[in-house]
Formats: structure tokens, C-alpha cells, sequence
């Protein structure tokens, strides 16, 4: 026991008192009343202890140590006022005690007396350094005080002096991740799993230094470990859970949250879980649902009021969002993804009839500039995280030149990426020896999906295989028939949901002489990557109708139907405007069917228009367009999709039925929005 070892070092000490010792004798019988009180504790009868002790101050007063035993003695009855009394008596007759000093030190830490309480610590270890047990409750004291840095210092000098210390591994692994330093937080709670298999606690803890590693795999066995170990762990529970979200495993990831939700129905981080699998499935409301109910019940999570911001930013009501990220800045000035989120919901998804254009993109370019001074030398080391988390993809259907503001939207995220880039000590690969060049892929759509069928899918069937060498990553776990067609046309192919580190590594691992991202602007994860530099060459296609603005992109592949004249003035990349499309496209092989149009109260002999753009690509300078039609053909129906986040779509309805009616036309008459 602590206790007895600090009894038996303390007997033994010869600290200078500042009052006169007691005579040998009393002296002697104090420590012989002593040694019977160990012996009770021992037995349990505590009670006998601190008689015994009591007993031991009374014939040697000033003596110091039946002083300390007396106050171990009620601390272990629970007793802490008296405990505290009899420890400040100990100090008065043995001032530089380092035991006095640390048990009194510790007591007045439980009780928030910090400044004291840290004073007599450290007396404690100057009178004796080698004091582990200070240490850690040093640790813990600036850790109370807002001083983590000072607590990580304490909990180094106790692993110093005892490395297989458990507590203070343990700590020591808590104050780590506080302070953001991962790699070695993982190495410490490696080392508490391998002292204690069965510590639910310390894999759960270990897991989450492993996922913000983005090492997701190591994590998920981690917190299946802890569940093992403690069936009903909630806490790990929403973590796998969010790990599995992560990793785009929505079914997987939605049972472990209602797990995490059954064991503790008032858990807000799992709310905050789910909604991030409701979100992921476009499912708004329901996500906007479960952020609202964990803000009910804890309004101080910054991740919540963020993640809300996005569904309302996706359902067009930019206003909100912006109360939202404003409200997590508040609990979290320095959270990059809230300020990098405020910026870009400045660029309206569907716009108002009556908007001033001009006056929002000179808005939006003040904000990037804002955004990136508040990205300074402090910030810009965590800036890789915001980098893509909310993007300007609907500039791209303003109908203007983009050039510059995207110039400036690309030039931080390659400052910021390259941060990252220089601190994880990633150097570019240089240009190979000839022969086949080796051409990397990277996008998200090697399924059915547009950017497959309409441009990807041509690369692969014909390009010539000994001129070029193809390796193909897929940022998604998202697969079909098309991505079993992808992976037996190139010689490397690579599919999953992994971390930033994880994809940069096989990119490299496969040194290509050049990249090629067919879309950007459409997820996170092609934006971090298309802003680093990991190939000599690195082109851009458009999957993504747009200039990039990224200064790491050197080409942009288009065609020349596409493009006019002056085209290149509106790219920032070299704009490469291949013959015709610019592309290889296969007939689609579709089947037809006989649509029920009195389903939906449609006439099915009335003129059709099919209508299939999504709500954002309908510039308001247009809508006359559709009441013309209406008044010089007459009785006809304009069928538009509803998208499926609908907000954007009732915006559109409510925008050009406003067109109709200056029209003098009634827009319900002649337009149908269906599923």
C-alpha cells in the first residue's frame, strides 16, 4: 500500500524541522503506536488505526509523522476535514516533509484549492524529486488550472521515474490527445493495454487516437475490443459507430449508434452520430432532427452546430447556416471547419429572383480574404481538416468568370495542404526514367455515374496499354458492375474509405508520372489530395465544369465543342480542348418504360418539356424563358424533378412561379414537379 511505503520512507527521513524534535523516547513510543496502527489498517479496523495514531500524537505532539499517519488514518474513513487538519499540523512541525506536503497538496486539490495546492507539490518534489506519486497529482493540478502543457511535463518526470506507472500512462495518454498529439497519445495507451488485456477503457481511448490518426481500421478493432471488454460501453459504441460512418458503412454505422442511443437515450454524441448517417444518407431532415435534439441537451457542442449548418447550407437557407457556424465559433473561436464553412455559405444555392450578383461575388471575395488571414501561423496547422469541408461548387452555374474568386479559393488550399504536406514530411515524387507513363486516376465515381459514363470509362477502354500504365483510386467504398469493369482495365486499382495520409501513401507508393482528377469541387477528400503536389504532372477534367483555381493543377482536359475562343482567359490550369467532346462515349443502353402520368395529374396527350436540371442550374436571368414558351405554345406541361434535398426545389417553384405571374400566367397550370 501507498500508505504503509510512505510511512516506513518517512520514518526515515531527516528533513530540517523548524521546531524542536521530541524527545527519543516519546519519539519511540509514537512509532511503536504507529507500527500497531499499520497493523490494524492492514487488518481493516480502522477505526483502532486512528485511535492508535491518536494515541501516537498525544505522547510525542511535535513528532510530524503521527501527525501524517493520524490524517491517512481519517482519510480512510472519510474523514477529509480532519485529515486536512492533521496534515497542516505535520507541516507545522516538519515544514520541508515531502509527505506532509504531498497528502495535503492532494486533499486541497479534491477541494479546488489549486494555487496552494500546487505550492505544496512542488515543495513535496523539491524536498524529494524522485516522488512519482507528486508528479502525477501535480499533473493534475495544472491540468485544473488550464496548464496542459505543464501537466504533460509532470507526467513525463513520472514515467521517467517509474515507465510501467499505470495511472500515470494513463494520464499521461488523456493529456496527449487534449493537446492534439496523437501519435504519441497512441503510444501510450498501446503501452497501458499491453500492462492490462482487459482495460475496456484504455482500448476505447487508444481507438480514438488511432481515428484521428485516420489509421480507421486499427480503430475499429479498438472499440471492439473496449465492447468485448464492456458490453454496454456507450462511449464506444458512438465512436465505432462514427468510425463506420466514416467509412461510408451507413447500416453497420446506424446499429451501433441506436446501441449507443439504447444504453444512454441522453447521449448527445451519438445524436450527433446519427445525424451524420441520416446526413450521409440525404436524409436532411431527419438529420437536422438529431443535431437539434443533441443541441437540446447540450448546447455547447461545437461539431453539432457545425454539422447543422451544413444540412440547412444544403437545403438553401444560407442565413441559418451562417447562425450556426457562427454559434460553434463562439464556443470554439480557433474550430477551422466552422470559420472555413462561414465563408462558403456566402455563394447562394438556388438564387432569388431579384438577387444582386455583383454585390454577392464581391462579398464572397471579401470573405476569402478574410478567410485566408484567419488562417495565420497558429491556425494553418490544423487548416488541412477545413480544407474541402464545404466547397464553391455552385459558382460554377453563375454563368461569370470564376477565375478569380477560385484563384483565391485554391491558393489557401494549397497553402494550407502544403502545411500539412511539409509536417507530415511528404516530399513529391520526381519524374521516372521513360517508358510507360504511369497515369493515376483519382475520383470517387468508378460506378455508374456520370463522371464514369460520360468521361473515365472511355480512358480505360482506350488508351493504348503499352504507351500508358493505369492505376485507378476510388475514394469511396461505393461499388457495381462498373467498378468490377474499372478494376480489370487498369494494372493498380484501389477502393475504399481511408484517411488523407493513408490515400497520399498508395498514390505515392504507385509513383505516377501523372494525375489526373476528373472531378473537383465535389467532395473533401479530391479537393485535399488535387491541393498537395504528388506527381510531376497533375490534370484536371470536367466532371466538374469548372476552373479549379488550385495552383497544384497544371492542366485542364476539356473539349473544343466546349469551349470558346477566349476560354483560357477563365482557367487558371493550361486548358487542353481535346477534339470534339474531348471524350469516348458509348451509346447508353436503356430501357424504356410507359410512364403513369395521372399519377402525378398530368395530362398525358399535353406537350411535354422535360425539365431534369437540378434546381441550382437554373439561372433566374432565364425563367422568362419558360413563361415565353407557355404563352406562344399554349396548353403544355414543363415537368421538372423534385431534387432531393426538396427546400431547393420549393425555391425553384417559388421563383418561377413569380415569373408566370408577372407573365400573367398561373405556373401551376403549365409545370409539374414529380419524383
Amino acid at each position: 500500500m501507498l500508505r504503509e511505503l510512505l510511512n516506513r520512507l518517512a520514518r526515515f527521513s531527516r528533513m530540517p524541522a523548524l521546531r524542536p524534535r521530541p524527545a527519543a523516547s516519546a519519539i519511540a513510543a509514537a512509532e511503536r503506536l504507529i507500527d500497531e496502527g499499520i497493523r490494524a489498517e492492514q487488518e481493516g479496523r480502522l477505526s483502532d488505526a486512528c485511535e492508535l495514531y491518536r494515541k501516537a500524537v498525544a505522547v510525542a505532539p511535535g513528532y510530524a509523522q503521527a501527525h501524517l499517519n493520524l490524517g491517512m488514518g481519517l482519510e480512510a474513513t472519510g474523514d477529509i476535514d480532519a485529515a486536512i487538519g492533521c496534515h497542516e499540523r505535520a507541516l507545522a512541525n516538519d515544514p520541508v516533509n515531502p509527505y506532509a506536503n504531498y497528502n495535503l497538496g492532494r486533499l486541497l486539490y479534491t477541494r479546488g484549492a489549486l494555487p496552494r495546492a500546487e505550492q505544496l507539490l512542488r515543495t513535496a518534489l523539491e524536498c524529494k524529486p524522485d516522488f512519482p506519486e507528486a508528479h502525477v497529482v501535480l499533473s493534475n493540478v495544472c491540468d485544473s488550472q488550464g496548464n496542459i502543457a505543464a501537466a504533460a511535463s509532470a507526467l513525463e518526470d513520472a514515467l521517467r521515474q517509474r515507465p510501467d506507472y499505470a495511472g500515470a500512462l494513463r494520464n499521461y495518454g488523456m493529456v496527449l490527445g487534449r493537446l492534439a498529439r496523437w501519435a504519441e497519445a497512441e503510444a501510450a495507451w498501446r503501452r497501458v493495454v499491453v500492462a492490462d488485456t482487459t482495460d475496456a477503457d484504455a482500448f476505447y481511448y487508444l481507438g480514438n487516437a488511432l481515428a484521428r490518426q485516420d489509421k480507421l481500421d486499427d480503430a475499429l478493432g479498438c472499440y471492439r475490443r473496449a465492447i468485448e471488454l464492456r458490453s454496454e460501453f456507450a462511449e464506444a459504441w458512438c465512436n465505432l459507430g462514427n468510425v463506420l460512418t466514416d467509412r461510408g458503412l451507413w447500416d453497420d454505422a446506424l446499429r451501433c449508434l441506436t446501441k449507443a442511443l439504447e444504453i444512454r437515450p441522453d447521449f448527445p454524441d451519438a445524436l450527433v452520430g446519427l445525424g451524420n448517417v441520416h446526413s450521409g444518407r440525404n436524409r436532411l431532415e431527419d438529420a437536422a432532427d438529431c443535431y437539434r435534439k443533441a443541441l437540446a441537451l447540450d448546447p455547447g457542442i461545437p461539431d453539432a452546430h457545425v454539422n447543422l449548418g451544413h444540412v440547412l447550407k444544403d437545403q438553401g437557407r444560407a442565413q441559418d447556416a451562417f447562425e450556426c457556424y457562427r454559434a460553434a465559433l463562439a464556443l470554439k473561436a480557433d474550430f477551422a471547419q466552422a470559420r472555413w464553412s462561414l465563408a462558403m455559405c456566402r455563394i447562394p444555392a438556388v438564387r432569388e429572383a431579384n438577387d444582386d450578383l455583383n454585390r454577392n461575388r464581391s462579398e464572397v471575395a471579401a470573405e476569402l480574404d478574410s478567410l485566408d488571414l484567419w488562417f495565420d501561423a497558429n491556425r494553418a496547422a490544423e487548416g488541412f481538416r477545413a480544407v474541402g469541408v464545404q466547397q464553391p461548387f455552385w459558382l460554377a452555374y453563375q454563368e461569370e468568370d470564376n477565375r478569380d474568386l477560385l484563384q483565391r479559393y485554391g491558393r489557401l488550399c494549397a497553402r494550407l495542404m502544403a502545411r500539412w504536406q511539409d509536417q507530415q514530411g511528404i516530399r513529391p515524387v520526381e519524374r521516372r526514367a521513360p517508358g510507360a507513363i504511369r497515369v493515376g486516376i483519382v475520383s470517387q465515381y468508378f460506378r455508374d455515374h456520370s463522371v464514369w459514363n460520360a468521361i473515365v470509362k472511355g480512358w480505360l477502354q482506350q488508351l493504348d496499354r503499352e504507351r500508358f500504365s493505369l492505376a485507378a483510386f476510388c475514394l469511396g467504398p461505393d461499388q457495381d458492375a462498373e467498378t468490377l469493369y474499372a478494376r480489370s482495365r487498369v494494372a493498380r486499382f484501389e477502393l475504399g474509405t481511408r484517411g488523407l495520409r493513408q490515400w497520399v501513401e498508395a498514390i505515392l507508393d504507385a509513383r505516377p508520372d501523372v494525375l489526373i482528377y476528373p472531378e473537383i469541387g465535389m467532395d473533401p477528400m479530391t479537393v485535399k489530395l488535387a491541393s498537395l503536389r504528388l506527381a510531376p504532372v497533375q490534370v484536371a477534367a470536367w466532371g466538374h465544369p469548372e476552373t479549379t483555381g488550385l495552383p497544384t493543377i497544371d492542366y485542364y482536359l476539356s473539349g473544343e465543342v466546349l469551349e470558346p475562343t477566349d476560354a483560357q482567359a477563365h482557367y487558371s490550369e493550361r486548358l487542353v480542348a481535346l477534339p470534339h467532346l474531348g471524350c469516348f462515349v458509348q451509346p447508353a443502353k436503356v430501357e424504356t418504360v410507359a410512364p403513369d402520368f395521372g399519377e402525378w395529374g398530368i395530362e398525358a396527350r399535353t406537350p411535354l418539356l422535360l425539365c431534369p436540371g437540378t434546381p441550382f442550374k437554373y439561372a433566374p436571368q432565364h425563367d422568362w424563358v419558360f413563361p415565353e414558351i407557355a404563352r406562344r405554345l399554349g396548353r403544355c406541361r414543363f415537368v421538372f424533378f423534385t431534387h432531393w434535398t426538396r427546400g431547393l426545389s420549393e425555391k425553384l417553384r417559388l421563383r418561377l412561379a413569380g415569373a408566370f405571374s408577372r407573365g400573367g400566367l398561373d405556373f401551376d397550370q403549365y409545370a409539374a414537379f414529380i419524383p
